[in-house]
């Protein structure tokens, strides 16, 4: 019976998903109703309510669906590159990124996109599945420096001296928060990749370059990529 059950609420909750999903697409993030998805799974409100309580709920399995789908998406790109350089398996990271974002733009958009009004992602529930990414990311930075791929230090940015001081703590904190033994420089120059990543990619999935400005917006991105690799190498030109 309980094993039964257990399947129910996984076959109802995978149908819920799936309904909010199509919903999430045609109606964005803050036009969602659980009424309306209530009403296209072809169950009574009663019923539904003892699988998701409300929107929040809704927007909430949405958001830690959406984050595990791209962070699987990155995980699974990395992996397959595994015999092929540090650099190749960044990048092929931050494709997958791209790509996942440009197949799913409403998944990305209500993971990247404006804030919902009204609606808080609980931390409790978000933050592990909304951290995977940036997780990767930093285990390949941190891997870059115990390879000598990346400089762990001011490297060629020179500038490091005039750094505010509150940055290079915030920076230094972060980086200790996540267990990466590195330079506070280093740290600056991968959410400088990171920044990159996101940047980069929302301004193509939200098509703020124009229609005809770009005709391979994908070899923008790599280039892109790649120019920000150069800088968190760290390393002369």
């Amino acid at each position: 019976m309980t094993t039964s059950r257990a399947e129910r609420r996984e076959d109802v909750t995978g149908r819920i998903l799936e309904i909010g999903r199509r919903h999430l697409a045609q109606h964005g993030a803050a036009g969602l109703s659980l009424r309306a998805v209530t009403r296209d799974l072809g169950m009574v409100s009663s019923a539904v309510y003892r699988y998701v309580a409300n929107r929040d709920e809704l927007l909430t399995l949405l958001l830690v669906d959406s984050y595990t789908a791209q962070a699987d998406a990155v995980d699974a790109a990395v992996a397959t590159a595994s015999d092929r350089s540090w650099a190749a398996r960044v990048v092929a990271g931050a494709a997958a990124f791209r790509a996942w974002a440009v197949a799913e733009p409403s998944r990305y958009a209500l993971l990247y996109g404006s804030p919902v009004p009204g609606y808080a992602a609980p931390p409790e529930v978000t933050i592990e599945p909304g951290t995977r990414v940036v997780s990767a990311l930093l285990r390949l930075v941190g891997e870059g420096v115990a390879v000598s791929e990346v400089v762990d230090g001011p490297g060629r940015a020179g500038s490091w001296a005039t750094v505010e001081r509150v940055v290079s703590e915030d920076l230094a904190a972060v980086a200790d928060e996540v267990g990466l033994e590195v330079h506070p420089a280093v740290m600056g120059r991968a959410v400088l990749l990171w920044a990159t990543i996101v940047g980069a990619t929302s301004l193509e999935v939200f098509g703020q370059y124009g229609a005809d400005t770009f005709r391979d917006p994908e070899a923008v991105f790599l280039l892109q990529v790649h120019q920000a690799l150069a800088i968190l190498r760290g390393t002369p030109d």
